[in-house]
């Protein structure tokens, strides 16, 4: 039996305990989460595991494994402490708002050894990983470019905003890291531009809610991202990979496949939801990834260096923005 200590009982932490817990050969012991909530109590009595403290967690000599799922500002402390442990841990993105101290992270967990997953969820979508096998085959020739669509059902609370670190290190970022993951190359040029179209409040914040991004490959390939934080049908989660051959779509995915037709015409099911209910089939993935890793020692398909790199990416929309200027990824550090 493996056993596990989750960091965390927020709605993300609440789904990787569900999926961990449908597992017969996984155990939730120790759960971390300083804030009392229906939620955790909830959780606590369904996996049976203990409240517990990140010094407790990191000296208990019986936890297999940690899962951090807590606040971003804290996840640059605990993945310190868990590399002095050794042991495998699952992180959610991004390390740190503060791009030096993801480096440093990285740095300290290379030299520690222990493995690291994170949380890019959207790797271990069966439609996502499709596209990614048939651009890799090269059977429908060459990538030459990619559009990516994504927009939340409604705007996130002005609380959330003042924490997220800003919509290209929140929200895009799973984006950033799609693209490096399609084409299996590195991106060499950043060009943002943005504005605040939906949600006055979000800009009295500090904020974007609406963006267009354009990124150029090592080969010269080219991808647009589409990112805001309002679509007026829902959550709109879309890829277009465009090749020599054949172009491939990720649509998406209804709450139910009906489909009625009158003499107004045919209507059909709104999108599933949220992030959450759309990728509930990759989260269920993403975790057995984290106990194959575990168990067996099996690499991840997102490492430290992933989320490494996609934050650069985020870094750089966010110079492109401010500067109005495309922006070269070397440079950002």
């Amino acid at each position: 039996m493996t056993t596990l200590a989750l960091f965390g009982a927020g709605r993300i932490g609440q789904v990787h305990a569900r999926n961990l817990m449908a597992m017969q050969d996984m155990k939730l012991v120790a759960v971390a989460d300083p804030i009392a909530s229906s939620a955790r109590e909830d959780l606590l009595a369904r996996s049976q595991a203990r409240l517990s403290d990140a010094e407790a967690i990191f000296a208990d000599p019986d936890i297999d494994a940690y899962l951090i799922a807590s606040p971003t500002d804290t996840h640059e402390s605990l993945l310190r402490q868990a590399a002095r442990t050794g042991k495998p841990v699952f992180c959610e993105k991004p390390v740190s708002l503060d791009f030096r101290k993801v480096i440093d992270v990285a740095r300290e967990i290379d030299a520690a050894g222990n493995p690291v997953m994170l949380g890019f969820q959207r790797r271990y979508d069966p439609d996502f990983l499709r596209v990614k096998e048939e651009i890799a085959s090269g059977r429908s020739g060459r990538v030459q470019h990619i559009v990516m669509h994504t927009r939340d059902p409604s705007p996130p609370p002005v609380s959330y905003i003042k924490s997220s670190g800003g919509l290209f290190r929140d929200q895009a970022i799973h984006d950033f890291d799609m693209t490096r993951y399609l084409l299996g190359e590195e991106i060499v040029s950043v060009c943002a531009t943005g504005a605040c179209l939906i949600d006055p409040a979000i800009g009295e914040a500090g904020d974007i809610d609406t963006a267009m991004i354009t990124l150029r490959s090592e080969s010269g390939r080219l991808v647009q991202m589409i990112n805001a934080r309002h679509a007026a049908f829902g959550y709109d989660q879309r890829l277009e990979a465009v090749c020599e051959k054949r172009i491939f779509y990720v649509a998406n995915q209804p709450v139910t496949n009906l489909v009625s037709a009158d003499a107004q015409g045919f209507t059909s099911s709104p999108p599933l939801g949220d992030f959450i209910a759309r990728f509930a089939e990759a989260y269920r993935a993403e975790m057995n990834a984290f106990r194959a890793l575990v168990q067996q020692g099996k690499s991840p398909l997102a490492t430290m260096r992933d989320g490494v790199e996609a934050q650069r990416l985020a870094e750089a929309a966010a110079q492109s923005l401010k500067s109005g200027r495309p922006v070269a990824v070397s440079a950002v550090t």
